[in-house]
């Protein structure tokens, strides 16, 4: 699976973004699709994850951020609204078939796209 990541930028704080992950290669709908974020010198950040009807997140982004997916353009998304300036890093989508206990787990990700860069200024 090869995914394509985009929709980055820089936006001020209190505004909103869309990232897309496009797949090719393989359809997504039967793998947990997530999204991780990652800044200098941290590890990898669970963001949001889906698999068929459902969907988790974490508690940082709950209720600001939402993931979805059109399996006709075998493309996920990520609607992130509110943003502040602790959102930004480097956005990652990925796909894997992690149990869903385990989904925050940037380990068990198979395939990863090239990262986005989001930047919020305050």
């Amino acid at each position: 699976v090869q995914l394509q990541a985009s929709g980055g930028g820089l936006v001020q704080a209190g505004g909103s973004l869309r990232l897309s992950c496009a797949a090719s290669g393989r359809p997504l709908r039967n793998y947990v699709i997530a999204w991780f974020r990652q800044t200098p010198g941290k590890e990898r950040e669970f963001v949001a994850a889906v698999r068929w009807g459902n969907d988790i997140y974490a508690d940082a982004v709950k209720g600001r951020f939402t993931i979805s997916r059109d399996n006709s353009k075998n493309t996920v998304y990520l609607q992130m609204n509110s943003l502040n300036p602790e959102d930004t890093a480097v956005y990652y989508c990925a796909v894997g078939s992690p149990a869903w206990g385990s989904v925050h787990n940037a380990r068990l990700y198979v395939f990863w796209g090239q990262g986005t860069l989001v930047t919020v200024s305050s």
